[in-house]
Order: C-alpha cells, then structure tokens, then sequence
C-alpha cells in the first residue's frame, strides 16, 4: 500500500528528484541514470517514485525543459531590453548565439549527444514531445513579436529551422571543434536574416 504523502511532503519530494535527477545527467548522461540510483539519493522507496513519475524519462525531461525554460527566459529579457533600440541581424545573430553557447555550458547537457537525446525522445509519450515543441513555437513567437520580423514569416518553420540548429550543437566533434563557433554563428546568421525586415531594423 503506497504511503499517502501531504501537499508539503509532496513538493518536497518532487524537489529532491528533480535536482538528484540533474545531478546525475550531469554525472553520468541519460542512459546511465537510473530509477535506483534516484531512489537511493532521495531516500525513498522505488514504488513511490512512480507516484509522481511514471517512467525515468519523463522525470529527466521535466528537469531539461526546466533548465531549457530557464535559458528562454533568459533570452527574451535580453531581447526584450534591446527591441526597441536600433537592432540588426549581427546583434540579434550575436544574442541568439550566446543562448546557445550558455547551454552547451550547463552540466545537464555537456555529457548530451544526439544518440542520448533520441534515445530519451523515443520513450517519451508523443503527446509530451509534440506538447514540448507547441511551447518552444509559442515562446519563439513571444520573442519574435518584440522584433521587426517579415510579415510573410512563419513561425513554425522558424521554430523548426532553430530546432535544427540546436540538433547541429550535438554534433560538435563531428562538426569539427576548430571552426564549429563560426559554423554556428553562420548557421543563426542565416535563419536571421531571412526573418529580420531589413526596412525596419
């Protein structure tokens, strides 16, 4: 019989995972996390794991979109602080560059690849990733609204063209680590010019 836990207690718990959660992405990547290694570092028993997460999966990427929702916001106080100043594609290139470079930076996503990331993704339940990309689209829209952007452009194909680009930041060794800063910034340069209204910027 699963232990009845209080509102408090509850948060408390959803808490301690979601930061050993992190602390072992950071330390051992997706794969090699695991349900009794969480368990342990919370001190609980593994049948209440499941009371609030119903597969590992799902609880690492609570914690990423967290993080990734950090990031965001982030990034569009930083736009929005500078939207209503003189603004060009170079400096637009440069602010959405250092989004990416900054989560390169963080523990959770260095020991990242392609293959983790998809590994995770086939696992989760579909409405949960096509949910996840409705909520990147939205944001993009947000922060794209402060911006001079083309009439004609749309939104979706934005979003998916900097999804793209984040997919590319996983493969940096293949890329090549001596040109890839540049490879990047090309890569953002380019979607951005195509969105930013030249007349107006």
């Amino acid at each position: 019989m699963p232990k009845c836990y209080s509102d408090q207690e509850r948060e408390y718990i959803k808490k301690r995972l979601k930061e050993e959660a992190a602390a072992c992405m950071g330390q051992f990547g997706i794969r090699r996390t695991t349900v009794d290694e969480l368990v342990k570092r919370v001190n609980i028993p593994k049948g209440t794991f499941y009371l609030f997460y119903k597969s590992k999966e799902l609880l690492l990427f609570d914690v990423i979109q967290e993080q990734h929702e950090r990031v965001n916001q982030k990034l569009y106080q930083a736009i929005s602080e500078v939207a209503d100043q003189s603004f060009s594609a170079e400096k637009l290139t440069d602010m959405i560059f250092e989004f990416y470079k900054m989560t390169e930076e963080m523990p959770i996503f260095r020991l990242m690849d392609s293959e983790e990331i998809e590994l995770l993704v086939r696992k989760l339940p579909r409405e949960v990733v096509e949910g996840h990309l409705q909520e990147d689209t939205d944001t993009i829209q947000k922060m794209f609204a402060l911006l001079p952007v083309k009439k004609e452009v749309d939104v979706k194909v934005l979003s998916a063209a900097f999804h793209a680009i984040y997919y590319a930041t996983l493969h940096k060794k293949e890329i090549g680590e001596e040109g890839y800063d540049q490879a990047l910034r090309m890569l953002i340069y380019g979607v951005v010019t195509q969105i930013i209204d030249a007349r107006e910027s």
